[in-house]
């Protein structure tokens, strides 16, 4: 990677944060799985198609988009570089041969003009210094009439598992954390913002609609407490104080989530805007 423009989320996401996602990948798939089929539906990956997945993480999206474009392929962009050493390694195991991966901010990266026939993205859209130009550079590597599909948080309290680590507010110092149009995974969550976003980037024929999935975040209230806590927020906050406060949110947070367990596993709700849109012009032949 040789360019960025968001130097501080470069920096978070080789550093703990990229390191937790990579090595929880698994975890994180059991949270985020069902938004995967609407997704890819919503991109209509299929066939001979090209497929660009921004913020791939460890790679789950862009094995499955490739699964579904079997005569094409599918390329991961990230940040993080042990998110995309995980990437490389699960699609290795798992004999995935028409998948790559690539380190690279997807603001500034050049990708080429209308490489793509497709580009989805599961929560890697948020995290960028300037939105329209980060969509803009999208658009550009798709193909005239190429679609762009991807899922970014809606409200922060429409979601559980944020009502859960709000529980913990008083003890450990939550500061701006899901605020509503801050920097991070909460800055497209306003209605309509995505989509204004996207559509002062040039996209077209530009949708938004709501989806709600449950996931499943841990085997018990207390292996889902400590999940939550191991998060780059959560490793956060708990660094912020003492050990009394670290075990007394650790047990507020565990309490918060029993009345969730059901099967030997938690669920929790998140919300979420599925956004599509597509890059003008007639679609390539």
């Amino acid at each position: 990677m040789t360019r960025t423009g968001n130097a501080d989320q470069a920096e978070a996401w080789n550093g703990y944060e990229g390191s937790h996602w990579a090595r929880s990948h698994a975890r994180w798939d059991a949270v985020n799985d069902g938004f995967n089929g609407p997704l890819l539906d919503a991109a209509a990956v299929s066939g001979s198609d090209h497929v660009l997945d921004v913020g791939c993480g460890p790679g789950r999206t862009t094995l499955l988009a490739a699964g579904r474009a079997a005569e094409g392929r599918a390329v991961g962009v990230d940040l993080s570089a042990p998110a995309v050493d995980r990437a490389r390694a699960n699609a290795e195991r798992e004999g995935v041969r028409n998948a790559s991966f690539v380190v690279a901010d997807a603001q500034v990266h050049t990708f080429g003009d209308g490489v793509f026939d497709a580009a989805v993205s599961r929560y890697g859209m948020t995290f960028f210094g300037d939105p329209v130009a980060a969509f803009a550079n999208v658009l550009r590597a798709l193909c005239p009439g190429g679609r762009l599909a991807f899922v970014c948080a809606a409200r922060p309290g429409d979601n559980e598992w944020f009502e859960a680590m709000a529980s913990l507010d008083g003890i450990l110092p939550l500061g701006d954390f899901g605020t509503p149009g801050s920097e991070g995974m909460f800055s497209l969550s306003e209605p309509g913002l995505a989509g204004a976003l996207l559509s002062e980037a040039g996209g077209e024929d530009v949708r938004a609609e709501r989806l709600d999935v449950a996931g499943n975040w841990g085997r018990d209230a207390a292996d889902a407490a400590a999940f939550l806590l191991d998060s780059g927020p959560g490793r956060h906050m708990l660094g912020q104080v003492g050990p009394q406060a670290r075990e007394q949110a650790r047990g507020v947070l565990t309490d918060r989530l029993r009345r969730h367990e059901a099967g030997g596993s938690v669920w929790l709700r998140s919300s979420a805007w599925l956004v599509t849109a597509v890059r003008g012009g007639a679609p390539r032949g």
